[in-house]
């Protein structure tokens, strides 16, 4: 979980300024082992000398610099719709302008503006209501609860909709992925319905493992996706909208309404190309290793004598998962920022919000960092974490 709620799961977090989310951000930086250390946390300095270093590998530097959406920009636009299967992408800013415009293109074309979707979903938990007060657009929930939804909720809505949308996965329920049939079930009510559908894809890149479906299979389910490039493929920023080509034509248009037809962008566009070449083809192997030290946490809890302790989903469906544990936020987050200070061992490098009545609730991802982690290590590590929980309850 970040230190905002923008990117985080709708609970509040500490605000980025309090000491103990600096003293978070400084023992991730001074850990010598950790799960995941995503470039966020390099300092500018760091984050670009190491796109300097990768930049040669992925374009040529000698071409002019894009202006207004050309060369290097439409470059990764034809390789994203490439990947993904589809006739046309279309470069944004971020995910969120992306999908408002994807939804109200769609909208024009049905002739519905109701967007059925997960009240768990980005458009509701972290954009201002901006699909309503933005765009004119209409979100219908299908539930609310901390699931995926169903075909038989797709079909008993009891009202017309004309986009499906669907988060995959959806991450504030745990990085949630349904399985291959019950995607198809969701995409197959839809059509029953005569709806579009859309993939709020931005963190799609890591499932592939659990659909066993290479991107462009699971892409071509619906008639539209979004996919970020700073999340898993740890860009700068920026987005990406694919569908047919006429769809991805209007949605420059509006791109351009929105303000998003920016003069230059070729840093975060080489650093989404960076990702592509180096992030894209190891998530495959993030995703297993995610799975290992999940069960070892598991363990490691149980051997530990924690009275109650869930990894969620048990086994994960991407490289990252929640962790719920019995104490509170202020506890375990002071338990993990005095491990990695004490330790250089940071377990635990996202915050910790309430999630409940005495629960509290982090995010674990793994990537490269996390590789070098055993089973054994974790666990020495959750028996190392536990024993400071103790340490910090008694305070």
């Amino acid at each position: 979980m970040s230190d905002t709620a923008e990117h985080g799961t709708g609970r509040t977090t500490e605000p980025a300024a309090t000491p103990s989310a600096a003293r978070r951000r400084a023992a991730q930086r001074a850990a010598e082992r950790i799960l995941a250390r995503p470039g966020v946390q390099g300092t500018i300095r760091e984050r670009l000398a190491a796109l300097a270093e990768a930049a040669p590998d992925v374009y040529d530097l000698d071409k002019s610099a894009d202006m207004y959406g050309d060369g290097i920009v439409e470059a990764l636009e034809e390789r994203v719709a490439g990947l993904l299967g589809k006739e046309a992408a279309a470069f944004f800013p971020t995910g969120t302008m992306a999908q408002q415009v994807a939804l109200r293109c769609w909208a024009g074309r049905t002739g519905n503006p109701v967007v059925a979707l997960h009240g768990m979903s980005h458009p509701e938990m972290h954009e201002r209501n901006a699909l309503e007060r933005v765009s004119g657009l209409r979100p219908v929930r299908l539930t609310s609860d901390p699931r995926l939804p169903t075909a038989e909720e797709v079909r008993d809505l009891d009202e017309p909709f004309g986009t499906l949308m669907l988060e995959l996965p959806l991450r504030d329920a745990g990085f949630l992925l349904p399985s291959w049939q019950q995607l198809t079930e969701l995409v197959e009510a839809a059509r029953e319905r005569d709806a579009v559908v859309h993939f709020d894809g931005a963190r799609l890149w890591e499932s592939t493992t659990h659909f066993e479906r290479p991107l462009d299979e699971i892409a071509g389910l619906a008639d539209s996706v979004y996919v970020s490039f700073y999340k898993s493929l740890d860009g700068f920023a920026g987005a990406a909208l694919v569908g047919p080509r006429t769809l991805i034509d209007e949605a420059k248009a509006w791109r351009h309404r929105y303000g998003g037809q920016l003069f230059q962008q070729f840093p975060t566009v080489l650093s989404a190309l960076v990702g592509l070449d180096r992030e894209l083809p190891r998530l495959p192997e993030y995703v297993a290793h995610a799975r290992v030290v999940a069960a070892a946490l598991r363990e490691g809890f149980a051997e530990a004598g924690v009275p109650w302790a869930r990894v969620h989903p048990e086994v994960p469906h991407t490289n990252e998962f929640q962790v719920w544990l019995p104490y509170g936020a202020d506890v375990l987050g002071e338990a993990a920022v005095r491990q990695g200070e004490e330790t250089k061992t940071l377990l635990f490098h996202r915050g910790w919000v309430p999630g409940g009545p005495g629960l509290s609730v982090t995010e674990v991802g793994v990537r490269a960092e996390g590789l070098e982690w055993t089973a054994d290590d974790v666990r020495a590590a959750v028996t190392d974490f536990v024993a400071r929980v103790a340490e910090a309850g008694e305070r």
